[in-house]
């Protein structure tokens, strides 16, 4: 009885695991149609520029692994919050041709609200010398 006892829960344990690999997949595929890898990439777009032409190739190598590793560590961020049908459901979306937009329009709105949030920003800091003097 045991033994039955014992095996059962091996199986339902390692169907646990498979499912989440299945979900957390299904959030990293998420994640990129959604074009966040796309963003990334930008912002550290620039970190190139100090870096000499030689080791660009290296450096990227090594950007991606460190974007790939960034993105599994949202995955169990999104994993927490979502369910895996809400997932597949964004996948769904994603996939269609409004959704194909939204993820190739990330780098125009990414420039975009760079410009629109520094203006922003700088709005800010009249507000906030305002109330900072005495």
């Amino acid at each position: 009885m045991k033994k039955l006892l014992l095996l059962f829960l091996m199986v339902a344990t390692q169907a646990a695991f498979a499912q989440d690999g299945a979900f957390k997949a299904d959030v990293i595929k998420y994640l990129e149609l959604s074009g966040q890898r796309l963003t990334i990439e930008k912002v550290t777009e620039n970190f190139k520029q100090n870096i000499p032409a030689e080791k660009h190739a290296e450096f990227k190598k090594e950007m991606d692994a460190a974007i790939d590793d960034f993105l599994s560590k949202m995955a169990d961020v999104y994993m927490t919050e979502f369910t895996h049908d809400d997932i597949k459901a964004a996948i769904k979306f994603y996939e269609t041709p409004a959704g194909k937009k939204f993820t190739s329009k990330a780098g125009v709105l990414y420039d975009k609200g760079q410009a629109v949030g520094q203006e922003w920003g700088m709005g800010l800091q009249g507000i906030m010398m305002k109330y900072m003097q005495q």
